[in-house]
């Protein structure tokens, strides 16, 4: 086996772990050898909990669609509900209904949040709340939430909310307004399990449906300017 074959066996074999996990699995890791010299057997759980913990922060390669009436999944999940809602106030996106498509993550989803369309952001809003069950309706309203608005150049100014959970106690995003963000670009992260909303204004067609896994980065959510309709699925 040549250095090259070599040296992408180990890339598609150890995924990388984002910046943000470092200090995670480090902790875990110590933990684990201070545990060993109590019980020798805590140490090996310890160790099976940093192998998780290093799972968790994950951050692999996507190869997403580029094309401005796609819609991309901002999440790995499940797409938990397909609605048409009033968007929440802190966007300021007015008070009609948009599509909203929600994606689910769980514990082991892969948590590093991706741009679900191209465009410039141009609001970024915080909101302490509550840590109610993310898949509950009423979280987008009262969980701890960080909203962020993107200003698309063919389907004009699209949501997206990160929201805490159960689990999750912590929402980081390292983009700024006016900051210019591609398809499938990363911009953000939530620690332990949570869940994302897109708000879609008239025009874009679900092109997913409840109970879908959803992958960040490739998955196309909802689609604009298409003639073929909603997605109608069934269960097999």
């Amino acid at each position: 086996m040549s250095a090259m074959s070599l040296v992408n066996t180990i890339r598609s074999t150890f995924v990388p772990i984002h910046r943000e996990g470092w200090k995670f699995v480090a902790a875990f890791f110590v933990v684990s050898l201070v545990l060993g010299f109590l019980w020798e057997p805590l140490m090996w759980i310890g160790f099976l909990l940093t192998a998780w913990c290093a799972y968790f922060f994950r951050d692999p390669q996507r190869f997403t669609p580029q094309d401005d009436d796609l819609v991309i999944s901002p999440a790995d999940g499940r797409v938990s509900a397909i609605v048409h809602v009033v968007p929440p106030q802190e966007l300021e996106l007015g008070s009609e209904p948009m599509l909203r498509i929600s994606v689910f993550m769980n514990v082991f989803n892969c948590h590093v949040n991706r741009a679900p369309m191209r465009g410039r952001v141009s609001w970024i809003s915080y909101s302490p709340g509550k840590f109610l069950n993310a898949e509950l309706d009423k979280a987008s309203e009262e969980n701890e939430r960080n909203a962020i608005v993107i200003d698309t150049p063919a389907h004009g100014s699209i949501g997206v909310v990160q929201i805490a959970g159960l689990v999750a106690r912590r929402i980081l995003s390292w983009t700024a307004i006016n900051d210019h963000l591609e398809a499938g670009e990363r911009f953000g992260l939530i620690r332990f399990g949570s869940r994302l909303d897109v708000f879609l204004p008239a025009g874009a067609e679900p092109r997913v449906s409840v109970g879908q896994t959803a992958v960040a980065g490739e998955t196309v959510l909802a689609e604009f300017g298409s003639a073929k309709g909603p997605v109608i699925s069934r269960r097999g």
